[in-house]
């Protein structure tokens, strides 16, 4: 049965009709948008379970804009982004996870390997949309407002960042290595070194630092990382 609506936001006609085909095969509605304009209007209105957002758009405003728009508005920011673009190097794919996108696919690609994402996508979005704010010594992470805040202080942090510190929040005291943080994270995105994700880690104990809570994003020496409020471990 068909439950989730897909958007998909392309200029190219042919390749939006073929991921439509492909993913109205596999059970989902889609939506389509040829530019960053009416992509907005309709996740305005029709608020899409996912957004499939090319990087390269007609109208002045690029996939990767939009995206960082999306991401910083509270009653949209929930909504995951699969950025789709040709371009291929590093910094293309680092600059649009830093703007939100919850994963990224270089053209071309299998659309059995797009279903994949979507759906590893879609569990990673379900899994942190809880209604409960979880309190780990006055850090307090609300996935409703997608705010964390310590002792009434609001903390100002990126998208990668919160999804980091929520994963870590809601699976405490157990050490992750690089590659399961990127699996669960990232998305298993191969292209991410493991060296993007310790520069992602500095600039989390970054912003919790000020409040004394760096403290509970710990190195593991041999494995990776871990999230605990026992400053012994």
């Amino acid at each position: 049965m068909k439950e989730d609506y897909i958007l998909i936001v392309d200029d190219e006609l042919p390749i939006r009709e073929m991921i439509h085909t492909s993913l109205d095969m596999a059970g989902y509605q889609c939506l389509q948008a040829e530019d960053a304009k009416q992509a907005h209007q309709m996740i305005v209105d029709r608020r899409p379970s996912l957004v499939l957002l090319d990087w390269m758009l007609p109208g002045g405003l690029s996939g990767v804009d939009l995206c960082y728009r999306l991401k910083r508005d509270e009653t949209l920011a929930e909504i995951p982004v699969i950025m789709l673009t040709a371009r291929g190097e590093e910094d293309h794919k680092v600059q649009g996870l830093d703007a939100g996108a919850d994963d990224y696919m270089t053209k071309p690609f299998s659309t059995r390997e797009l279903i994949s994402r979507i759906k590893a996508v879609l569990r990673r979005s379900s899994a942190l949309s809880g209604e409960k704010s979880i309190d780990a010594n006055g850090l307090i992470l609300d996935p409703v407002s997608q705010r964390v805040s310590f002792n009434d202080n609001i903390l100002d942090m990126g998208p990668t960042e919160y999804r980091l510190l929520a994963f870590f929040m809601t699976h405490a005291e157990r050490a992750y290595t690089r590659a399961q943080l990127l699996d669960h994270v990232w998305g298993g995105s191969v292209y991410i070194e493991d060296r993007t994700i310790d520069v992602h880690i500095r600039r989390l104990r970054k912003i919790l630092e000020p409040f004394g809570a760096d403290k509970f994003v710990q190195t593991v020496r041999g494995t990776g990382y871990r999230f605990s409020t026992r400053t012994d471990a």
